[in-house]
């Protein structure tokens, strides 16, 4: 007897189981579809690559004109 009550309650556990993760899966479908991606222009890109360089070339500048920061 005690063998079979323990085959049940892991066959139920089991199905449980898989019930949960279809569900799961089914949530996951039916969410929304990801957004795609902002498409960036080459001149967007250049834009921010010269920014950053004047960035660069200040804080360059800046380390120049600071004694202390010499080693």
């Amino acid at each position: 007897m005690r063998g079979d009550a323990i085959g049940r309650t892991g066959i139920a556990r089991g199905l449980i189981i898989g019930i949960v993760g279809l569900l799961l899966s089914l949530g996951g479908c039916a969410s929304e579809p990801p957004k795609p991606a902002p498409t960036v222009t080459p001149d967007q890109v250049r834009g921010h690559a010269d920014k950053a360089f004047e960035k660069l070339k200040q804080e360059e500048r800046e380390r120049a004109a600071d004694p202390a920061m010499m080693p």
